[in-house]
């Protein structure tokens, strides 16, 4: 069977100062009905680019783009993505915002089935009791379950989740990073989860796969996460899977940017000193 996702030899650039710079080169990737895939890289090295190409808002300079089996030639409701922002109507309530999504996916449902449709994903994420409160009235957590939810709810064949809780603080980060763990595994979906966090892939995915450096950033080798689930974010400091994998990708990473391996040699310069 045909990966749900495949790309194979992609690059893509944008103008720049008068000259075009490459941000993604050679990208190789598939992801399998079912996974949830981690890409780690660092701010700037083309994440979000990655993701516009996947979502069908870019179109590859050169290689195929491939979803289900046919070329991605635009956005569709069978990918859904949830941004670093909430992008959520401030006028409407979190069942407003969910609703929305529902009877844009759904057209020909009635207004009974949109609502339940609706408020099953609102209590997939555990803002049930929030259910009439605009965003406004909410955390940035919250707001970003409302984000998760909304995607959710339109049943799409792979969920993309593009940097969603760098955004917030690292007390709620890490609390939100449990809840949506427990939302992955719960929903059953295709996920591709876009992060600089290393332990954050730890923590969710089955394979993580570090993307360099850019300009013309590639794809590493994929790292297979043997863990168990649920997974428990302070256990996991103890185990010696976790610390060998998490050693692995921190050194592909580091290999990959000159500019890193230059602050590393400088600090450890100066511990000598």
């Amino acid at each position: 069977m045909e990966p749900l996702v495949a790309l194979r030899g992609v690059s893509k650039g944008f103008a720049s100062g008068g000259s075009r710079v490459e941000v993604l080169h050679g990208i190789d990737l598939t992801i399998e009905r079912g996974e949830l895939v981690a890409i780690v890289g660092y701010s700037g090295a083309g994440k979000t680019t990655l993701v516009s190409l996947i979502a069908g808002l870019l179109a590859p300079d050169t290689g195929t783009v491939r979803f289900a089996g046919a070329p991605v030639t635009g956005p569709g409701t069978d990918r859904g993505v949830v941004f670093q922002s909430y992008s959520l109507l401030p006028w409407l309530s979190v069942h407003e915002n969910v609703l929305l999504a529902v009877e844009a996916a759904f057209p020909a449902w009635d207004r009974t089935k949109h609502a339940q449709h609706a408020d099953r994903y609102v209590a997939m994420v555990g803002l049930a009791p929030a259910r009439d409160k605009t965003p406004g009235q909410l955390s940035g957590g919250m707001r970003q379950r409302v984000a998760v939810a909304r995607a959710l709810a339109m049943e799409p064949e792979l969920l993309i989740l593009d940097e969603p809780l760098s955004a917030l603080d690292a007390l709620t980060r890490g609390k939100l990073q449990g809840e949506l763990e427990r939302i992955c595994v719960r929903s059953g979906k295709t996920i591709l989860l876009i992060t600089n966090d290393v332990d954050e892939a730890l923590l969710l995915a089955d394979r993580i796969v570090p993307l360099g450096a850019g300009p013309r950033a590639t794809l590493g080798p994929s790292f297979r996460v043997e863990l168990p689930r649920p997974r428990d974010k302070r256990a996991l400091q103890h185990d010696h899977t976790y610390k060998e994998t998490r050693a692995a990708i921190g050194e592909h990473l580091l290999a990959s940017s000159p500019r890193a391996k230059r602050r590393v040699a400088g600090a450890t310069a100066e511990v000598a000193r």
